[in-house]
């Protein structure tokens, strides 16, 4: 078999073999002409009329018919050459055709002509989409990311260790997949969420570096940038290394390189930022900004602490300035301010700088000082815009930073060719559980804090417990969180007193990690790693908008796999197997 790519063009005058689906049939009269797909492209077959078995059975063919066809290659008249396909200055004139399998009338379009079927039938007939020559690409496409992964860190020493599928329990900040034992009943295994206790063992195990593409499972609500369940990430780990920027500096070069020379976008800084969390909450709102466009927060707290604007007399008071949002309609302003409120906010308040003066329903509170002194620090030029956010410092910094990314859509400020990366830093260790109303980890438990075990032990309130951070990064792409990492807890003191603050017992500790926390007894090397979540990264560099396109079989945004219909019931002897009993939903 040939397969249908450029490669056909250099034989011209030879007898060649082509199999393929049909993209479509056009019958002329006296000539047929049948366009054959496969992963590669298509070609276009010519069957004539001389040709009687093979004219015969093309004038039955139908879309998505499996062919062979067998014909002398011949370039096209120069008035019949298409130049939108790779193989449309050549064409193959059957000599004999064979119908390899019949398909009926595809219940979703296997073309690439804008009429795009519905998510949800994509999904449920997802071996028909894949057929569709963009799916085709996104497949090969995410092959070479991983062979580009593997190259990079091959080269850079670190060795593949597969770990276990089936493991424990553990508090990685979403809800785990549990596998119940049928030879150990009423006992479970859980499916990892990520390979983190694993792969810190292979540090104490003497392995330098490690890396693996690691399949994990978590119990998330789906969404646009976030697959339901499985997926994937580049796990690595390095031993010997207590500094987070070691991690950072040798897996920076390795995403600047796919941005770069695998996705041909550019990269808006060649030194990635540094920025503490506190700080990218200050000045976007977020710990995952998109640094393609401007528009930071601009903290007037100080500056209006002596207002006499009710509205302002609060904790916190920032603006940010939107370029040319002087044009936009009340109508518009009203659909932000209804996002605003939707966020917990009173309202929104906004001055329009037009024609030399500041329009604005509040501008006859402010003083004429503290209009300038606004215009200054939000550097508010004349067809700008100043929105501001007044209330807890927590609740103006969401609404804001929301809104910023509001504005960036509306404005189509995010330019998709190019690629803003951000190493965010020193992440709280603990932050508070509003749902539980009590202290819990803020990211991942296994980090180490910054001061160790003292900084531990001098945390008395729960305010003191707050401001602990953790030696953690995450690096930021154009507004998505890519990587999460760490300096990793190597010291089992320290281990107990992070669980024991939250109110875990030693016990509880050594019966969820009592194998790692054994490992650390005998002489851990200090360690740190990070993980790249490879769908999401991949989702970016390829310019997709939602995250289920990249992927072979996703299950939709309700996590249900509508091509294979899970999740589904069991026969109650699987359930008996395993001693699980299910429990009747309650009637109304």
């Amino acid at each position: 078999m040939r397969s249908l790519s450029g490669e056909l063009e250099s034989k011209l005058g030879d007898q060649v073999t082509v199999m393929g689906w049909v993209n479509s049939r056009r019958d002329h009269g006296g000539l047929i002409f049948i366009d054959l797909r496969d992963s590669d492209g298509i070609i276009q077959l010519v069957i004539t009329p001389e040709n009687s078995a093979a004219f015969k059975l093309a004038e039955t063919v139908r879309d998505e018919f499996v062919l062979s066809a067998t014909g002398i290659m011949r370039e096209r008249a120069p008035e019949l050459k298409n130049p939108h396909i790779k193989t449309g200055n050549i064409e193959l004139v059957v000599e004999t055709l064979e119908l390899l399998n019949r398909s009926e009338t595809p219940p979703v379009n296997t073309h690439d002509d804008g009429a795009e079927s519905g998510e949800d039938l994509r999904l449920k007939y997802r071996y028909l989409d894949l057929r569709r020559p963009s799916m085709q690409h996104t497949l090969k496409r995410r092959a070479e990311f991983y062979h580009a992964l593997r190259e990079y860190m091959e080269a850079h020493d670190f060795t593949e260790v597969t770990t276990p599928i089936l493991a424990n329990s553990s508090p990685e900040g979403a809800r785990d997949f549990l596998v119940p034992s049928r030879i150990h009943p009423g006992q479970f295994y859980a499916l990892p969420q990520a390979p983190q206790q694993f792969k810190q063992l292979l540090m104490v195990g003497g392995v330098p570096r490690y890396y693996q593409i690691a399949p994990c499972f978590r119990d998330e609500d789906p969404r646009a940038d976030r697959l339901y369940g499985d997926f994937y990430q580049l796990d690595l780990e390095m031993s010997f290394v207590d500094d987070g920027e070691v991690v950072r500096t040798t897996v920076e070069p390795l995403i600047k390189q796919l941005v770069t020379d695998f996705a041909g976008k550019t990269l808006l800084y060649q030194d990635v930022p540094r920025l503490t969390y506190t700080e990218v909450m200050e000045k976007y709102g977020t710990d995952k900004p998109d640094l393609r466009y401007g528009m930071e927060l601009v903290d007037l707290t100080t500056a209006l602490k002596d207002t006499d604007f009710k509205v302002f007399q609060t904790e916190c008071v920032k603006a940010i300035c939107v370029k040319n949002g002087a044009a936009l309609s009340r109508s518009q302003i009203d659909n932000f301010t209804d996002q605003a409120k939707k966020l917990g906010a009173g309202g929104l308040a906004y001055i329009l700088y037009q024609d030399g003066e500041a329009k604005s329903p509040i501008a006859k509170f402010l003083k004429p000082e503290e209009l300038a002194t606004i215009q200054q620090l939000t550097h508010a030029a004349d067809g700008d815009a100043v929105f501001f956010g007044a209330d807890t410092r927590e609740k103006v910094n969401k609404v804001l930073g929301a809104l910023r990314i509001a504005f960036a859509d509306h404005f189509e400020l995010k330019n998709d060719d190019q690629v803003a990366l951000l190493w965010v830093t020193d992440f709280p260790f603990y932050e508070w559980n509003d749902g539980e109303q009590k202290l819990d980890f803020g990211h991942n438990p296994f980090s180490m804090p910054k001061g160790g075990l003292s900084a531990l032990e001098k945390a008395q309130t729960d305010a003191d417990k707050l401001s602990l951070t953790a030696d953690q990064y995450d690096m930021v792409m154009n507004g998505y969180e890519i990587c999460s990492g760490a300096v990793r807890n190597h010291n089992p003191e320290i281990m107990y007193k992070v669980f024991g603050i939250l109110g875990y017992s030693e016990q509880y500790v050594e019966e969820r990690f009592g194998g790692m926390l054994s490992a650390f007894k005998f002489g851990a090397p200090p360690h740190a790693g990070c993980a790249f979540g490879l769908d999401r990264l991949f989702m970016v560099l390829n310019g997709n908008k939602n995250i289920r396109d990249i992927v072979a079989f996703p299950k939709n945004g309700s996590g249900v796999d509508l091509m294979m219909s899970s999740p589904a019931t069991v026969d109650k002897k699987l359930l008996d197997d395993t001693s699980i009993a299910v429990i009747p939903e309650a009637e109304d």
